[in-house]
């Protein structure tokens, strides 16, 4: 994913995403906004936080490790089995539909939810019974789209990836930012603009703030 250009002839921003991930989701709302505003185009891409968790379960806390065990897989699932099934078009549009369902709407990663995200843009019911499906048809798919992704910006972080082609043609990668509520109108351009500068710097390796308050992981 090095061109520079899109068909249409707009930058492709290439994303990479957990639907279980509430932060993702906002930074997710966010590079759509900025899509309305600057010469870009988003390709969405899953990764998930189970596979990148899988080899550090015991030494994560309890309720977030019955959160990867449990929860994190069905609607990744659910995601990828679309993808390959019906094109890579379809996963902005069921991603956007899960994630109003899941963080919006407050329905929880739910088979009910996943099912509704489904009929929400017109995907087939029967792709909910991948969400289950513990020896995954796609999970060499899954497992390459995360590995895409996380090579990127490393293991010690998470998601959501953005990538770009920066302008020397060398692609910049970062993960975030995380930002919640996601900006609107010119304060999004205005961070997009400013994040895309501040990862286009080669030394440049971390910024922070304190927060005080971030999503909240109890509804899933």
């Amino acid at each position: 994913m090095s061109e520079t250009a899109t068909s249409s002839g707009k930058t492709p921003v290439d994303f990479w995403f957990d639907p279980l991930c509430p932060w993702a989701w906002m930074t997710s709302r966010w590079v759509l906004e900025v899509e309305k505003l600057r010469d870009i185009e988003v390709r969405w891409h899953v990764m998930s936080l189970a596979v990148l968790n899988e080899d550090k379960l015991d030494e994560l806390p309890a309720e977030y490790r019955e959160l990867l065990t449990t929860k994190a897989w069905p609607a990744v699932r659910v995601v990828t089995a679309a993808w390959q099934k019906h094109g890579e078009d379809v996963v902005g549009p069921l991603y956007t539909a899960l994630g109003t369902r899941i963080h919006n709407n407050d329905e929880g990663v739910t088979l009910e939810a996943i099912a509704g995200a489904l009929a929400d843009v017109g995907l087939p019911a029967e792709l909910i019974e991948y969400a289950g499906q513990d020896d995954f048809e796609f999970e060499a798919e899954l497992r390459a789209s995360h590995k895409e992704g996380i090579e990127k910006v490393g293991q010690e972080v998470g998601t959501p990836v953005i990538a770009l082609p920066g302008p020397d043609g060398e692609q910049i990668a970062f993960f975030g930012p995380v930002v919640t509520p996601a900006p609107k109108g010119e304060q999004a351009a205005r961070l997009w603009d400013g994040t895309v500068a501040v990862a286009s710097v080669p030394g440049f390796y971390e910024i922070k703030r304190t927060r005080t308050k971030g999503p909240d992981f109890s509804n899933l």
